[in-house]
């Protein structure tokens, strides 16, 4: 039985959420933000020696592990969503009367105060672990974590800047547009993976970048503006399926959605077409799921945590790898702690992991409680240059560590 005061806050909650509130689109949103600091935590591990903490992957010696990464690579439904929300925030915005540049600026303001916060903080506290005695090759360890998920945010920022142009694409293409972008990318790894493979320039994979992360953003542009029926939904479902089976079954892609240390290919660094058959499986269901998922969310003691974690969004998004690294280092005080700081090559350590899960989270839930502060319009112009400076100066820092 759930205390009273849970309850109370609920019904509260649910009372206070606006009639036209579209709950499906925030229930997707809550679980795709989740399963980043989900995948990180289960699929990011740490090794110590001589005092100093690096970064390993579990995958490198767990292959069975790699399955997960399909359920926790979730970037579909988050760039899904995303197209979605800009696509129908703009299209409100113009009919308030508002200018693109003027809706894009506020967009990009939401979006950069908790990165440039973020980013801030660590330029103070590098210093800071330096002076307690912290070696600083596991400083840079820290570092490379927290700038692993900013990464997205930048390429959700270019595509937010590239709505007013999805919306055209779209409507040009009738609804087929993502098709396109899906054509580009299988061109590019038929280039990069093909009989002549060997023979082109490394510099090609860039060109998946683009058009690999625009494919799901497009795919709810398109949705808002109901060009995708649920046929089309069931299309993308389907066919993204059967996408995903043959080229993991014919084509020999590897397997993990993220990357692999020592392996030679990779589906993430830029997507690779498995990236975009992933991704088509989780935007049809999404589009099937949305109704369904609406009503559930009617529900107040279902609500209530999906407006908790869309509230903390971007605090979960750039404070989650920190919470684990502070965790790790405090850990390895105490040398080799079993799912923390060993090595991560047995399924005992991905059992141990587990358990430090709810760790991780109370990390990240005192860390978000002053955080936060961020996310909000900044006091003054003082903060907003201190913040600035505190992230040119990480920033520099930085490109020599990653």
């Amino acid at each position: 039985m759930l205390p009273v005061s849970v309850r109370r806050a609920a019904a509260t909650v649910d009372a206070k959420t606006p009639a036209s509130r579209d709950r499906a689109l925030d229930g997707l949103r809550a679980v795709a933000l989740l399963s980043v600091p989900l995948g990180h935590w289960l699929l990011g591990g740490f090794t110590l020696s001589d005092g100093v903490l690096h970064n390993a992957s579990p995958l490198a010696a767990l292959p069975f592990m790699a399955p997960l990464s399909w359920v926790l690579q979730m970037l579909g439904v988050f760039f899904l969503v995303g197209g979605r929300a800009s696509a129908l925030s703009l299209r409100r915005s113009a009919e308030r009367g508002v200018s693109a540049s003027a809706w894009l600026r506020g967009r990009v303001l939401r979006l950069a105060r908790p990165v440039l916060g973020v980013a801030a903080v660590w330029a103070a506290l590098i210093p800071v672990l330096r002076a307690l005695g912290v070696p600083a090759d596991t400083v840079r360890t820290g570092a490379v974590l927290m700038v692993q998920p900013l990464w997205y945010i930048a390429m959700y920022l270019v595509l937010t800047a590239l709505t007013p142009l999805c919306v055209r694409f779209g409507a040009a293409a009738k609804g087929w547009a993502s098709a396109g972008l899906l054509a580009a990318v299988a061109a590019v790894d038929l280039l990069r993976y093909g009989p002549w493979g060997g023979s082109m320039p490394g510099w090609l994979s860039l060109l998946n970048l683009l058009p690999g992360w625009l494919f799901a953003y497009q795919l709810g542009v398109d949705w808002a503006h109901g060009r995708i029926s649920r046929a089309g939904a069931w299309l993308t479902a389907a066919g993204g399926a059967v996408l995903f089976a043959v080229l993991l079954l014919v084509f020999h892609y590897p397997a993990s959605m993220v990357g692999v240390p020592g392996a030679a290919r990779t589906n993430s660094h830029p997507p690779s077409l498995l990236v975009l058959a992933l991704a088509s499986v989780q935007g049809g269901a999404a589009m099937l799921l949305k109704d369904r998922l609406g009503r559930a969310l009617r529900r107040p003691l279902l609500w209530l945590p999906v407006v908790v974690v869309n509230l903390g969004a971007m605090t979960i998004f750039c404070w989650h790898q920190t919470a684990m690294f502070l965790t790790a280092l405090a850990g390895s005080r105490l040398g080799t702690v079993p799912g923390l700081t060993a090595v991560p090559d047995s399924g005992l350590w991905a059992l141990a992991r587990l358990a430090w899960l709810p760790v991780f989270a109370v990390v990240l839930a005192l860390i978000g409680r002053w955080a936060r502060r961020f996310d909000a319009p900044w006091p003054s112009r003082l903060w907003r240059a201190l913040a600035a400076a505190g992230a040119a100066l990480f920033a520099v820092y930085a490109l020599g560590a990653v």
